[in-house]
């Protein structure tokens, strides 16, 4: 934010990430726990989270390792839900009875990150990932009758659907078009350094550090949250307008973090602006 507005601004759109942001693990190394490969996947996805190499050189790698079946691909979904971040479900609820449309744009696989962004409240149309493609002739395919909604469990990963997601830079495309369809003031919330390389494209983005700490979007991002909770980003998308009754637990468990110092302010006038206008 280079100009500081006179009074803390009311944000029309809040977009998330998914992992390490929502949920407190990343996706695509749970699946490499359940196929047995987690050392091999862990040392890539890290590299990519910090920015060491691109993120499209090591996507589709990762999932060539470790060949989930859609089942497991499946059983991700309950493990985001498992270690969802407090107050999560609350802020997005509160965040949508006060009018502001919730995204999620997540780099992780499209399947359990919309299970578990409509397990949030997130609506289906408000969530962007990557889709992959299955094998539906693995195992005992012809037995599809058997299985919940005709889905082959055993079918195994093939590749990934073609998506800027997967690749470097694909969410400042992905935000672009939500801005150009839903217009308004926007803010990010995530943990990497994708997230991060986005923030010319939202009018505020908020670093996360709840689950992961990552220097650089610690040092430059104009807000860091360092608790594992997501409770300040009410007041701080909706200003007073987030203290309403149904909402008050949570407003004031966010103030209590801003006022205790588990959100850093970068920009003194910032958090100056922020007391005048909320905090009073």
């Amino acid at each position: 934010m280079n100009t500081l507005p006179a009074v803390w601004p009311v944000t029309d759109l809040v977009i998330f990430d998914c992992d390490s942001t929502l949920a407190a693990i990343e996706g695509i190394d749970e699946l490499a726990r359940l196929t047995g490969k987690q050392d091999d996947i862990a040392v890539l996805t890290k590299r990519a989270m910090e920015g060491d190499i691109p993120l499209e050189s090591v996507y589709g790698q990762r999932l060539d390792i470790s060949k989930p079946t859609l089942t497991q691909v499946e059983q991700v979904a309950q493990l985001y839900a498992d270690n969802v971040i407090a107050h999560s479900r609350e802020v997005i609820s509160a965040l949508q009875t006060a009018g502001c449309k919730v995204f999620i744009v997540s780099g992780g696989l499209y399947e359990p990150v919309r299970r578990f962004g409509e397990w949030l409240g997130v609506p289906r149309e408000h969530i962007h990932a990557v889709k992959m493609q299955f094998d539906q002739l693995a195992g005992e395919w012809w037995r599809y009758w058997e299985q919940p909604g005709g889905k082959n469990p055993n079918a195994n990963y093939m590749s990934i659907g073609t998506s800027p997601l997967a690749g470097t830079n694909g969410k400042n495309l992905v935000i672009d078009q939500i801005r150009s369809a839903h217009p308004g003031r926007a803010m990010l919330i995530g943990d990497g350094m994708s997230d991060f390389e986005a923030h010319p494209h939202v009018d505020l983005f908020i670093g996360f550090g709840g689950v992961v700490t990552r220097e650089r979007v610690q040092r430059e991002s104009p807000i860091y949250l360092t608790a594992p909770s997501l409770a300040a980003i009410l007041p701080l998308a909706l200003g007073q307008r987030g203290n309403t009754a149904a909402s008050k637990m949570t407003f004031d468990a966010g103030l209590t973090e801003i006022n205790t110092g588990t959100v850093q302010f970068q920009n003194p006038d910032l958090k100056a602006l922020f007391d005048a206008t909320v905090s009073s």
